[in-house]
């Protein structure tokens, strides 16, 4: 019987494995079989704000409970749709479940989910990926694990760090890399997204890469080799305040964010929030926010990033510069990252408690094998 592992919407803590009985095609749509989900810090961000930026209703289920998207690989099983055949391999998003049924209209690519609550969704939620078509498909024998780890998060980090290397605008604009800054601090500097970051800023060499973490992971986040230097959250002082600066934020800890922007002041620059890796931190209202000393936060938002670079450098530049740093990350990646393979409904379940509740090393990565 097919399977999918519910998150409770208000306490994400809280999940459920149900039976799924199959349902027949409609019109378009195709089925497939999901061989692996990555589950992150990530998915975790997805929960969080689930219903602030519309994750939850990728795959609606019914209240209270919700399904949470995860980076993953997939292979059609039935189609009912003559563009797309048995037997193609998929990368996107899919639900934490053994299977999934899409609604389909075929592109370039793959297929895109054409399902009418898809349509607000930003075109990258929505893309799946042909392996045969695929500029970024690892052919390597652990390839597909370390993708649905890495490849999401890593570019996210790899597009955060070419809006602070052109300050936000196009690479023609003039303003100076970093908003001038030369230095930046990563909040939450173990996580992939974070190293991601890293990784691409300590090549760029504009800016000193400055690591911000927990005292357990430092000695993990200076092995990393990307960071210039590795503070611990109650080591925010130590940080040069005289100098200008610029924050990228995967933490989402408004008491760390704040301690900050209260060291730095007006040296800092830019505040960019991307994720919510301390999914336990309190929430910071809007009046709070405004009181931080420094620039107010912005959120980053990637596929909003995703359009603008498509825009400007074309989608084959665009792929191809993609392609080349994503292969650079994953090789370097079998350094520190090791793979945590969990199986079926219970695997599942397991990820989700292990990954919430911070169980997991950062040099470990967890991926789920539904069907085995």
């Amino acid at each position: 019987m097919d399977h999918a592992l519910l998150v409770e919407r208000k306490v994400i803590g809280t999940t459920k494995t149900v039976e799924m009985a199959e349902q027949p095609l409609d019109e378009n749509q195709v089925r497939l079989r999901i061989d692996r989900f990555a589950v992150t810090a990530n998915n975790i961000t997805y929960a969080v704000f689930g219903d602030m930026l519309a994750y939850w209703e990728f795959f609606p289920t019914e209240l209270p409970f919700g399904q949470v998207p995860a980076m993953g690989w997939a292979e059609v099983v039935e189609s009912n749709n003559p563009d797309i055949a048995v037997g193609g391999r998929y990368y996107g998003w899919f639900p934490m479940a053994s299977t999934t049924v899409i609604t389909a209209t075929l592109v370039s690519d793959g297929f895109r989910d054409d399902g009418a609550h898809r349509q607000p969704h930003a075109p990258v939620y929505r893309s799946y990926v042909d392996t045969k078509r695929d500029a970024m498909y690892d052919a390597a024998d652990d390839g597909e694990d370390r993708h649905v780890l890495l490849r999401g998060l890593f570019l996210t980090g790899y597009l955060a760090e070419e809006f602070f290397a052109d300050s936000g605008g196009g690479t023609d604009n003039g303003e100076p890399a970093y908003f001038g800054a030369t230095q930046v601090v990563v909040l939450s500097a173990s996580s992939k997204t974070a190293i991601g970051f890293a990784q691409r800023a300590a090549e760029r060499g504009v800016a000193k890469v400055i690591g911000l973490t927990s005292a357990g992971n430092a000695d993990f986040v200076r092995g990393l080799g990307y960071y210039d230097q590795v503070v611990t959250y109650d080591e925010v002082a130590d940080i040069d305040a005289s100098v200008a600066t610029v924050s990228i934020d995967m933490a989402g800890n408004p008491t760390v964010l704040g301690s900050v922007h209260t060291h730095l002041g007006d040296q800092l620059k830019y505040s960019m929030t991307v994720g919510r890796s301390h999914h336990d931190a309190p929430d910071v209202d809007a009046a709070t926010a405004a009181q931080l000393p420094g620039p107010q936060p912005e959120l980053f938002f990637a596929p909003s990033e995703v359009g603008r670079r498509l825009e400007q450098w074309g989608r084959e530049v665009y792929q191809q510069r993609c392609a080349d740093a994503l292969t650079s990350f994953v090789e370097g990646s079998r350094t520190w990252l090791s793979i945590d393979h969990r199986t079926g409904s219970d695997g599942a379940a397991a990820a989700w408690a292990d990954v919430h509740d911070g169980n997991v090393a950062p040099s470990v990565g967890v991926v789920v094998l539904p069907n085995a």
